[in-house]
């Protein structure tokens, strides 16, 4: 067998999320990757004891970590101390940080569903019939409800994000290599959101995913 780099994918395979198998995909993946790389898998609870084993780090996403937010973060804290290059890199300000760039966003002025973390900014949000509170720290609608407005008065908001519900007609994911666009996909029914099929993205559906690849700061 030739010399080849080697990968620690770091997932959680029993992690249960909504409407798929997060399992099965994680050995789709892995299997594909190992046509280029050494792959094993580890829970995130044994990254940080055999990270320095492999070249590189490619941690599933923020689902399979949410659970396991202290061994996530003494992960982090390893890997920027030992230089482990990791993917994403860590330098990223999406989902692998939680959902702090929310409320970047909001602040800085981007079109995005409004979103804000302390009661006293309700007055900042539109009007709406019903709102959504979800974990800064979440994924997958993990600790996702709704409330009416009336309920956001007496409702337990601590480590929580406010935003209007929006009823979606779709949801659009648009896929950057490097910050250069590759594809879209979509979700055709907003309750089956892991069934996806190809979207044909026009040059305004490119401009407005562009901007939002580049205010990210991965390299």
């Amino acid at each position: 067998m030739t010399d080849r780099p080697s990968i620690l994918y770091v997932t959680d395979l029993s992690y249960p999320a909504r409407g798929r198998r997060y399992g099965d995909e994680d050995v789709h993946l892995s299997d594909r990757l190992r046509e280029d790389f050494t792959v094993a898998l580890c829970h995130p609870r044994d990254a940080v004891a055999l990270m320095d084993g492999f070249d590189a780090v490619l941690v599933r996403n923020s689902g399979p970590v949410i659970h396991y937010q202290a061994e996530y973060r003494a992960f982090r804290a390893a890997a920027l101390e030992r230089g482990t290059l990791v993917h994403n890199p860590l330098t990223g300000r999406g989902d692998m940080a939680g959902k702090q760039y929310l409320l970047d966003l909001t602040a800085e002025g981007h079109p995005v569903i409004p979103t804000v973390a302390d009661r006293a900014h309700l007055d900042r949000l539109p009007a709406a019939d019903e709102y959504v509170v979800k974990p800064l720290l979440g994924a997958d609608s993990v600790g996702l409800t709704y409330l009416r407005p009336g309920e956001l008065d007496t409702a337990d908001l601590t480590g929580g994000l406010i935003q209007p519900r929006i009823p979606f007609r779709h949801e659009l994911s648009f896929y950057f290599v490097d910050r250069v666009f590759q594809y879209a996909l979509y979700a055709p029914d907003p309750e089956r959101r892991w069934e996806l099929a190809v979207h044909r993205p026009t040059a305004e559906d490119l401009a407005f995913a562009q901007r939002f690849a580049d205010w990210n700061t991965l390299a």
